[in-house]
């Protein structure tokens, strides 16, 4: 545990209990985040970056099991009541989501959406709120303001509805902001305008960022460190510019063989074989073993830990063990 970190998960694990067989999401996940820190979760569909995320919310349907602990702003989030959490979500901790159509309610302006947000955490006039969503928008940089506040969801593009999610996100000034792929369902210049967004205001407000992506040339331009996640578990964590250029674990150097950037001029993209597993159903030992290209019959019985590769890394490898 960091006593200096504004955001602490500690041997975090998340059992939903569907259906027959219950499924562990997440196993074992450490991790933590200081203020003005940008970190962002790698992986798959599938790996545990969004249900490590939304754990820090407590946002899982009922039924769920959740062990380990997690603090935000030195506040238990285990421990908080439904009203705590309440003041928790939005005024301390911040989300983006993937798809703002789905996060936005159809039916309000966005103006007026944005302003029962700041009422709900603070006593001020709506008149007050008004005049903060209208500085929100300018800050995030959407043209004609006054008038896009009067817009309803439908009507906006959607590069400008995730600048309004942002917007949302910042008005409560949280301290921590958690954004859930927030530029995938975005062309691809909207998509880098948004990053640079997200990483000018993250600096400007100091805030503590996760940042789940499964595009690591995304983790590469917004985030200071990478946690690559494999089957509910962390498999890797460092620096971006240590992972991009001597990535350790066999999943992390698949990911950057299948970037076309990253990929050093080679032609082809490298694939990663197979299909991550059935998490319901995991196989013996290091769950990336049956698509490791330098898979060894220890991986096959032994579940490797993640050990400090050197002072800022960190490996779940048996090569370095």
């Amino acid at each position: 545990m960091h006593n200096d970190a504004m955001i602490n998960i500690n041997n975090l694990s998340v059992t939903f209990n569907r259906g027959r067989k219950p499924v562990k999401a997440v196993t074992g996940v450490s991790l933590s985040v200081r203020p003005g820190e940008v970190v962002a979760l790698l992986g798959e569909s599938g790996s545990g970056k969004s249900v490590t995320m939304r754990s820090l919310l407590r946002l899982h349907p009922k039924g769920t099991k959740i062990e380990g602990s997690m603090s935000v702003a030195g506040q238990d989030v285990m421990g908080l009541s439904s009203r705590d959490l309440s003041g928790l979500r939005g005024a301390v901790v911040s989300m983006v989501f993937q798809e703002p159509r789905l996060a936005l309610d159809p039916v309000y302006t966005l103006g007026r959406q944005i302003e029962e947000t700041i009422m709900r955490h603070e006593r001020i006039s709506r008149s007050e709120a008004a005049a903060r969503a209208l500085a929100l928008f300018q800050k995030v940089r959407i043209p004609s303001p006054e008038r896009r506040l009067q817009n309803y969801p439908h009507e906006m593009s959607g590069g400008m509805l995730q600048r309004s999610m942002i917007a949302m996100a910042l008005a409560c000034n949280p301290k921590v902001l958690l954004a859930d792929e927030p530029t995938t369902a975005l062309d691809a210049t909207v998509q880098i305008q948004i990053l640079l967004l997200i990483r000018e205001l993250q600096k400007e407000y100091g805030l503590a960022v996760i940042f789940v992506t499964h595009d690591i040339g995304v983790a590469a331009e917004v985030a200071d460190r990478i946690a690559v996640m494999y089957a509910g578990r962390i498999v890797e964590e460092g620096k971006v510019a240590d992972i991009i250029r001597d990535p350790r674990h066999p999943y992390t150097r698949g990911l950057l063989g299948a970037r076309v950037e990253l990929a050093n001029g080679r032609d082809r993209l490298i694939t990663i074989p197979g299909a991550p597993p059935d998490l319901a159903n995991m196989p013996a030992g290091c769950a990336f073993a049956p698509r490791c290209p330098q898979v060894s019959d220890l991986c096959r019985t032994e579940i490797p830990a993640l050990m400090a590769a050197d002072e800022t890394s960190k490996v779940a490898c048996v090569q370095y063990a």
